[in-house]
């Protein structure tokens, strides 16, 4: 069963329809009886960083989702909160992956990064298996996390960042792949494999 975590931050409802086309098993909740007996967890994002680890401090399910083993997706928001902090509300977040989550900050460039967008794979990690270099994924953020040591792909929006990145049981994907058609339905498919 998956977990898939109910914290008012999240766009559930596409993740929802996506495991059910999929039929999956899965359960939307907070409670951490009820996460601790999933198989695995999917952190979705939608909204921001500070309020959203309040949200998680108040449900007391901080250090459930840090140290947990089970296979981990962060979507959007919920990979940026896998980093240790954020310039979003200046937010202390999950400290799972090292590094800073930052703001884009262009005069020339529109912000949030909305649309379509490539990613160029940097490894062939088992989250983006069967899924080509240069695939167009579909983006909408206004935050984004630098290329680091953990990135498995990278997107250019005026400057390279993580588009996906992993590190142990945790993957996050900074695209929403529950909106980007037959090859967001890959990464979940993915997911459920593990």
């Amino acid at each position: 069963m998956i977990a898939i975590i109910d914290y008012g931050a999240g766009n559930t409802a596409s993740i929802i329809n996506v495991l059910e086309e999929l039929k999956a098993d899965f359960v939307l909740s907070n409670d951490k009886k009820i996460i601790q007996s999933a198989d695995k967890i999917i952190l979705p994002g939608v909204g921001e960083a500070s309020s959203a680890m309040k949200k998680l401090n108040e449900l007391n399910l901080v250090d459930e989702l840090r140290y947990t083993t089970k296979p981990f997706l962060g979507i959007c928001l919920g990979m940026q909160l896998l980093f240790t902090k954020t310039e979003e509300g200046n937010a202390e977040c999950l400290n799972v992956i090292p590094g800073e989550v930052k703001k884009f900050n262009f005069a020339n460039i529109k912000v949030p990064h909305m649309g379509w967008n490539e990613i160029i794979k940097l490894n062939n990690d088992e989250m983006l298996r069967g899924i080509d270099n240069k695939t167009f994924f579909y983006f909408a953020h206004s935050y984004y996390v630098p290329q680091n040591d953990f990135s498995t792909s990278f997107s250019n929006y005026g400057l390279n960042f993580s588009s996906s990145v992993r590190y142990k049981n945790f993957f996050g994907v900074q695209f929403h792949p529950e909106k980007s058609a037959v090859q967001g339905i890959q990464i979940i498919k993915n997911f459920l494999s593990l």
